[in-house]
């Protein structure tokens, strides 16, 4: 519980670091890349045993890191951009309804059971995220933008399935550290290639700023993953329960610290999504 706890704590973070961009002037895809980079760095230091580099594409997972690591990217401007456009409550609701992927994936791929009170708290998750993360204004969507959210939606859910299958079939405890660092060094090769094109146009110029919040992100954004993972051998708690709690606690956690940190306001629906959240992990964790 303690792993899962800390990746809560890291994920929570993301989003805190997120806000502060725009008032620091940080030039968000930069500071990704960036981010990626340094996430990558963590993880090799906390890798504690001999590697050779060139051994890594030979790894059964190899493969899989390249893959998640272009949706990672992908994945990170997308949310980006359904915040612009959208909104931040459009964009929370599509990455934590992510969860129903696993879940579902759990127990069709991997016979995960789900009692009766597991599936009611799993169904409260959903609506708990929905009600904590709604905000006035941002609830009406615009038809030409549809795709923003469903894709963020998907990619969300591909990012945790793989991870899901990554750990129950691939990786070894000792070797989450160089799985998830060569993860986000695929990520960043794949932000640097693409503001490597945009150069043929644009010219590139990262201000400190934007090099310090990449820093600053990068080192909760690893282990919020890192942390995931070793949750995720949790002998008591199944997959589905481990990322409903994981999503909705985030939802839940993120709320407070932004009324703690930046003052927001926090309708009626919101707090009845805090509830429910809370009514959620409980009755996922305990039964």
């Amino acid at each position: 519980m303690i792993d899962l706890a800390l990746s809560i704590l890291c994920s929570s973070l993301i989003f805190v670091i997120f806000k502060l961009f725009s008032r620091f002037k940080i030039q968000t895809l930069y500071a990704i890349i960036i981010n990626y980079i340094t996430a990558c760095g963590v993880g090799l230091m906390v890798h504690n045993t001999t590697f050779s580099i060139l051994e890594i594409p030979s790894e059964t997972w190899f493969i899989w890191t390249l893959f998640l690591g272009v949706v990672f990217i992908i994945i990170f401007n997308l949310m980006a951009k359904t915040s612009q456009v959208l909104g931040v409550s459009v964009a929370s609701v599509a990455t934590k309804m992510s969860l129903t992927i696993p879940v579902l994936l759990g127990v069709f791929l991997y016979n995960e059971e789900l009692g009766g009170l597991k599936i009611l708290g799993v169904l409260l998750a959903l609506a708990a995220v929905y009600f904590a993360s709604v905000k006035k204004g941002t609830t009406s969507l615009r038809k030409r933008a549809l795709y923003l959210p469903l894709l963020v939606f998907l990619g969300s859910g591909v990012i945790d399935a793989s991870l899901q299958y990554a750990e129950q079939h691939l990786v070894s405890k000792e070797e989450f550290p160089l799985f998830s660092s060569t993860i986000f060094a695929c990520a960043a090769i794949c932000g640097i290639c693409f503001v490597f094109i945009q150069s043929f146009k644009d010219r590139i110029k990262v201000n400190t700023m934007s090099i310090i919040g990449g820093i600053t992100l990068g080192v909760p954004n690893y282990f919020s993953i890192y942390f995931l993972l070793r949750a995720l051998q949790n002998e008591v708690l199944n997959s589905a329960s481990v990322f409903t709690i994981n999503n909705v606690a985030i939802v839940m956690f993120s709320t407070l610290l932004g009324i703690l940190l930046f003052k927001e306001v926090i309708s009626a629906k919101n707090w009845i999504g805090i509830g429910l959240a809370v009514l959620s992990i409980i009755l996922v964790a305990v039964f």
